[in-house]
């Protein structure tokens, strides 16, 4: 578009000025026509070419055939690569902090409605921000039944986990919930919901169920016993390990760093990832297979005691690093806590050669490093300025502190006095 625009600009530069009002229509290569009315002469304009919002349309088959692609490369595919996918659990259902993780750089987002406060409706929105910032999600139920995995897969999750799945009868029972009749007892209202693009997508139903990532987590006494079983049911593509609730089962509540129970982790890590390894060695041995197909892959969650790093050291596929409710507790409790000491601080050292200067909501530091008022900016006040935490609005005062306090509660030029990060860093 912008080189048809340029293009007529300079052909009609040489021209004399139009004299009335005329009609300039120029069509793309794409098939868009701009109609342009000017009673002056044209000047050339760019209009930038701007990638198509998601989802993305590719072409498949017939004109009339449209097939939508929201991601360039799935989950699926990244771990059939041999990626090992670093992710983040959002429990807050808050589509800010969903995007926030998706630009950060997380590989996937688990929005969890078993443990979260939020349903369908919230999880939408949380779905919608984190394809803006192209980032698969991965839904987990609030319980492993049909009704919730319906409602689920509408919305357009690229991944599934269902919670507390036991057996091999319950892993099929989820693979089940994930699939259309008659294959599976999921019901269809793919004509008109968010998964198949509304219905504008033609190939949704072609290739659903291959690119769904069915997760299925193990997280009991009685899933040990059976983690072979549950793990070959076809179509089950993750077993994510469940160390909180496993070490509740076992009698170890909110001990996951138990040794007994990190000791059944690691039984059910060699038994899992032995099983890849069997049938990626048989894949790669049938004729045109792969080594790098066949499951399941192994997914967990990192804990104090077991960081993520470890988790990928000991050959885990895909790995939940964090919770933004708990990233978000942490930096607010260390927030206050870095406030409080440097409180604690300033009060033992007195104040008695301070005396009180303008009041200022903040202040601007000049080229030779003294600090200037507000209310009267033709003259420094002194070097450096500390900020009062006992009023208000705090005073702009001379310091007899340590460099080493002063220069960690000194008003920054560029930030105000809200933000604390920048004071007390």
């Amino acid at each position: 578009m912008a080189a048809s625009l340029s293009t007529m600009a300079l052909a009609t530069a040489a021209k004399p000025p139009l004299l009335g009002p005329q009609i300039l229509q120029i069509q793309s290569a794409h098939s868009t026509t701009l109609s342009l009315r000017s009673d002056q002469m044209f000047t050339a304009i760019s209009i930038p070419s701007r990638r198509p919002s998601l989802p993305r349309v590719r072409s498949a088959g017939s004109p009339s055939h449209q097939e939508y692609e929201t991601f360039p490369r799935s989950l699926k595919s990244r771990l059939a690569a041999g990626e090992t996918l670093y992710g983040l659990f959002l429990l807050s259902a808050s589509p800010t902090l969903a995007e926030i993780a998706g630009l950060a750089g997380y590989d996937y987002v688990v929005v969890d409605m078993e443990h979260g406060p939020g349903g369908i409706s919230d999880a939408l929105p949380c779905l919608r921000a984190l394809a803006a910032a192209h980032t698969p999600a991965v839904l987990r139920l609030p319980e492993p039944s049909a009704v919730w995995a319906k409602k689920a897969l509408d919305i357009g999750p690229q991944g599934i986990m269902f919670p507390m799945v036991d057996s091999p009868a319950a892993a099929a029972h989820a693979v089940s919930c994930c699939r259309f009749p008659p294959r599976g007892v999921r019901g269809s209202a793919h004509t008109v919901v968010r998964a198949s693009a509304y219905g504008l997508d033609d190939g949704y139903l072609a290739r659903c169920e291959e690119e769904l990532l069915v997760m299925c987590q193990v997280e009991s006494v009685d899933a040990v016993s059976e983690i072979e079983a549950i793990a070959t049911v076809e179509g089950v593509d993750v077993i994510q390990m469940g160390p909180l609730d496993l070490s509740g089962s076992m009698g170890y509540l909110w001990d996951p760093g138990n040794k007994k129970v990190r000791q059944v982790l690691r039984e059910l890590e060699r038994r899992v990832l032995g099983l890849k390894k069997r049938q990626s060695e048989a894949n790669a041995a049938a004729e045109g297979g792969s080594a790098s197909l066949g499951g399941p892959y192994l997914g967990g969650f990192a804990m104090p005691h077991d960081p993520p790093e470890e988790l990928k050291a000991r050959g885990y596929h895909m790995v939940a690093g964090a919770v933004d409710v708990g990233l978000f507790r942490q930096a607010a409790a260390e927030d206050v806590r870095r406030f409080r000491r440097a409180e604690v601080e300033i009060g033992e050292e007195g104040h008695e050669d301070e005396k009180p200067r303008d009041e200022s909501y903040w202040s601007e530091i000049s080229d030779d490093g003294s600090y200037w008022s507000d209310s009267k900016p033709d003259r420094p006040i002194g070097r450096p300025v500390i900020l009062q935490h006992r009023s208000v609005h705090s005073v702009a005062q001379r310091s007899t502190r340590p460099v080493a306090l002063q220069h960690r509660l000194a008003v920054q030029p560029t930030c105000s006095l809200g933000n604390t990060d920048l004071l007390l860093n």
